[in-house]
């Protein structure tokens, strides 16, 4: 299991999004952090770094760090509706 990191602004962005999105939103990343690649898309070239958590109406983009500890980070959510 992977530590889910991210600072204030990403948590006020999560707690903003509309109920049902933030629940889906809710459950995918609880996936990506059970399991980042297949869970999450490559961002771009993939790096093996930097994953995008696609969902109907909302996208994050990770960042997986393996050493010295697993840790999922978020960087960025975007609400599409």
């Amino acid at each position: 299991m992977y530590e889910l990191r991210y600072d204030p602004i990403i948590e006020a962005v999560w707690d903003s999004l509309p109920e049902e999105a933030r629940d889906r939103f809710d459950r995918a990343i609880l996936a990506a952090c059970e399991d980042p690649y297949g869970a999450t898309e490559p961002y771009g070239i993939d790096d093996g770094i930097t994953r995008t958590l696609v969902l109907p109406d909302t996208t994050a983009v990770l960042l997986i760090s393996h050493a010295p500890r697993k840790i999922l980070r978020i960087l960025q959510i975007t609400h599409l509706g």
